[in-house]
């Protein structure tokens, strides 16, 4: 079987081999036969090439012929489109240019392009001399046709064209406003941008069919029309600066920029491609609520009058491609202007305070909360007129010197207007003097701010709180108005402190009132003889009396700061952090203190606790949940006035139960408040001093640090302390006073 195989296999190898023997031989024939093919399949594409070429070349000998003759003749018509085929043509024999014939044709192009450009810009020559001012009747067909050749030409030529024409155009203009002519001034700067006008409609109706559109000529003959402006205005600008006066100038600026913007509207400023005027660049995404559009100078006085800056924001206007391309000549001689604002701030602020003395102080309000003054929207309008304008001009260093004007003046308000109407009080430092002392001890009554100089401080208070706000979105414009490299220069930071400086001293002075309005009934309550008290009654007379402060002065607060509710938030919260403190101060006062004295006492405490928590919305026919931040404040203070009480009232013996009870109802105790609670109790020197040595021992060790040996100083004597309790007594007591 093996034998078999094997020789089944050396048959089936001579059978492969006789195949690929056949195979051989067969594409052997087959490359005999298609060899004459692939022959003519070569000599037809090499003969379609040849007569292709020889065609272009016939082409091209017969239009650079006819190019010649058609220079010779003028018909530029004619040989606009010739010259572009034989262009093309042209194209074709690149890599034959190594023969002498195909090298000639091409030098024979080259020297029509160059004669014809010297033709055509003797043609435009002679059709618009340089030199006089007289125009031919009207365009010419001729020259349209010529436009067309220069098209094809070196672009040098039609830059040519352009510039000639222009500059013939113009040359009336520099004429009749020479800088020595009575027009050429900037009070008759209306005449300039009146003659360019009437000549732009002369141009379009004489010359507008002889350029082909995509020249823009119209365009091209404004825009050199501002270039030559703007440098002759800065030269007589220059040569007169002393006889610019502000109006002068505004007016000046405010014809330019209309021109300006009438150009906008007109062309799309396509050909600003001399660099020469600095390209404006989108501002970011901001969230400045005084981000609107501002059409015209009118309507932002409207809109700021009505105090309406929140308004949603417009979709901006594109930006202005001829901006600055006159107006720049200005921005040198912008001084006039920032002093002039300087001067005009000045005189504004001197007439809000005459007008502030004149009226007086504003009117109670209780319907739309306090009352802003009317000076304070009065002079953001002003800024914002000034920012408008100044940035219309410059977006340079002219505006961080408005800015700097703005600072100055913001500061001006803050002190003049504000602070400097704010009523005097006899306490205004917020600290104890002799006089309020003397005061207090003889229980004489406080003067009181009267009902118009609270709504005083209200609305001045308000007005802060608006300026604040104001402010802060003035400088978000004017950072978004000025240039991005000077930014970082534009800071009114200190501005808004000084708003929220005033902010504080009208919360404090309202605070100051009625916390010195409430003096006399805590002094009277720590007068009474409370040992003497028989049986526990309704409130107490000075109780009253402070509820009775306090539904006086609150709801007027209330109501004139309805604006700005977070500010009364901070009047009741303060008021509480001064009013509960002193009334425990007062409280350690009332001494000794009988058993029924102490009750009602604490029915005293709950009292005013009470009235506290009810302090935002006391008098209000709109009850509100007082905020969670005041009534913690209330109700830690005043619960802490509670457990002083409650330890007063508890029997001192057993001296164990006692001091125990007063570790649990004090968490902040000490021996300095249990010295007071014993002295309100009425006892003796010597029971105290064992009651207090129990204290110490009973007390849990005092943290380390500076907090726990400066509250607990006491609970770590000294051994020379340790040595007697007299000693120990004595020095308390001297710490004491």
């Amino acid at each position: 079987a093996l034998e078999e195989a094997q020789k089944a296999i050396q048959q089936l190898f001579g059978k492969i081999k006789d195949i690929k023997d056949k195979a051989e031989k067969s594409e052997q024939m087959v490359k005999e036969i298609t060899r004459d093919i692939k022959q003519l399949d070569h000599a037809k594409r090499h003969l379609t090439t040849s007569i292709t070429t020889l065609n272009h070349l016939h082409m091209l000998a017969g239009g650079v012929d006819s190019l010649e003759a058609m220079t010779r003749r003028r018909q530029y018509g004619e040989v606009a489109n010739l010259l572009k085929g034989v262009m093309n043509v042209l194209e074709h024999f690149h890599k034959y240019m190594g023969i002498p014939q195909i090298r000639q044709l091409s030098e024979r192009v080259k020297a029509a392009q160059a004669e014809l450009g010297q033709q055509i810009l003797a043609d435009f020559e002679e059709a618009f001399p340089s030199q006089g001012t007289k125009r031919p009747g009207g365009p010419s067909n001729v020259l349209r046709d010529a436009c067309l050749v220069a098209n094809i030409l070196d672009p040098r030529i039609k830059q040519e064209i352009i510039k000639k024409f222009i500059k013939q155009h113009l040359s009336e203009y520099l004429v009749l406003f020479q800088e020595n002519q009575d027009v050429a001034w900037l009070d008759k700067i209306d005449r300039r941008y009146a003659w360019i006008k009437r000549q732009l409609v002369d141009y379009e109706e004489k010359y507008g069919r002889m350029f082909p559109r995509e020249w823009y000529m119209t365009e091209r003959i404004a825009v050199e029309f501002c270039h030559v402006t703007r440098t002759e205005l800065a030269k007589i600008m220059r040569t007169r600066a002393k006889e610019i006066e502000v109006k002068l100038l505004l007016f000046a600026i405010q014809r330019t920029t209309n021109f300006e913007g009438f150009l906008a509207k007109r062309f799309s400023g396509c050909t600003l491609t001399d660099g020469t005027l600095k390209k404006l660049e989108s501002p970011p995404p901001s969230t400045n609520p005084f981000l609107e559009d501002e059409p015209t100078p009118e309507m932002e006085e409207l809109v700021m009058e009505k105090g309406d800056l929140d308004q949603p924001k417009k979709p901006k206007a594109p930006d202005n491609p001829f901006h600055g391309i006159v107006s720049k000549c200005f921005e040198p001689h912008l001084y006039v202007y920032i002093e002039s604002q300087d001067k005009n701030l000045g005189e504004l602020i001197d007439r809000f305070v005459a007008d502030f003395k004149a009226q007086g102080p504003p009117k109670p309000n209780t319907d739309e909360g306090g009352a802003v003054l009317p000076s304070c929207a009065d002079l953001f309008v002003y800024y914002k007129k000034c920012m408008v304008q100044c940035s219309q001009l410059s977006t340079g260093e002219p505006m961080i010197a408005l800015t700097t004007i703005f600072q100055k003046y913001l500061r001006e308000y803050a002190w003049k207007i504000l602070s400097g109407n704010l009523p005097k009080t006899t306490s205004s430092s917020g600290g104890l003097t002799i006089s309020s002392l003397l005061k207090e001890k003889e229980g004489s009554e406080v003067a009181k701010f009267t009902l118009e100089e609270l709504c005083l401080i209200c609305s001045i208070l308000s007005t802060a709180e608006y300026c604040l706000a104001t402010t802060q979105q003035l400088e978000e414009k004017l950072k978004e108005k000025v240039d991005v490299s000077l930014t970082e220069r534009i800071n009114l930071t200190g501005e808004m402190d000084t708003f929220s400086t005033v902010i504080s001293s009208s919360i404090q002075l309202l605070v100051q009132d009625l916390d010195a309005a409430c003096d006399p009934a805590l002094t009277a309550m720590s007068k009474m003889q409370w040992q003497n008290v028989e049986h526990v009654g309704d409130q107490s007379p000075y109780v009253t009396s402070v509820i009775l402060h306090i539904k006086q002065n609150v709801p007027i607060i209330r109501d004139n700061l309805a604006s700005t509710r977070k500010y009364f938030t901070q009047f009741c919260i303060k008021f509480a952090n001064s009013f509960i403190p002193k009334f425990i101060t007062h409280l350690f006062k009332c001494k000794p203190i009988s058993m029924v004295g102490a009750e009602q006492l604490l029915l005293d405490t709950h009292s005013l606790k009470m009235v506290l928590l009810d302090l935002p919305s006391i008098g209000s026919q709109v009850v509100r949940k007082a905020p969670a931040s005041y009534t913690k404040i209330v109700v830690k203070g005043m619960t802490r006035a509670e457990m002083i009480l409650k330890v007063v009232m508890a029997p001192h013996e057993p001296l164990v139960v006692f001091v125990d009870n007063y570790i649990k109802l004090l968490t902040d105790c000490n021996t300095e408040t249990f010295q007071k609670i014993l002295d309100m109790k009425g006892l003796k020197r010597s029971e105290q001093s064992s009651m207090l040595e129990l204290l110490r021992q009973r007390l849990p060790t005092p943290p380390s640090g500076p907090e726990g040996s400066s509250s607990l100083s006491l609970l770590a004597p000294t051994p020379e302390q340790e040595s007697s309790r007299i000693r120990k007594l004595e020095k308390l007591i001297k710490k004491r006073l």
